[in-house]
């Protein structure tokens, strides 16, 4: 599959996604140490979470993506094979 403009910002918008997964978990670990080690962990898991949601929709852009050109594979297939059976 050839990479498109559109493929390779959904890639990188799954990668700044990644890194503001690691930022926020990070931060906000380092920055509720203070109250107790599992405190912090509790908290960069739930500040984390907006990350995730980020990834897991590039996630479903890129899945969808690649369905939609399947798809219109599949149909340009099927035209040129209904364009053969017609000849005949």
């Amino acid at each position: 599959m050839q990479k498109t403009s559109f493929n390779i910002l959904i890639n990188f918008l799954r990668g700044a996604s990644w890194a503001l997964v690691i930022i926020i978990a990070s931060y906000l670990f380092f920055h509720t140490l203070y109250l107790g080690f599992f405190i912090a962990i509790s908290a960069s898991l739930f500040g984390s979470f907006v990350g995730f949601f980020f990834v897991a929709f590039f996630e479903l852009v890129n899945l969808q993506y690649k369905k939609i050109a399947l798809q219109e594979e599949q149909i340009k297939l099927l035209k040129e094979i209904n364009s053969k059976i017609n000849q005949l």
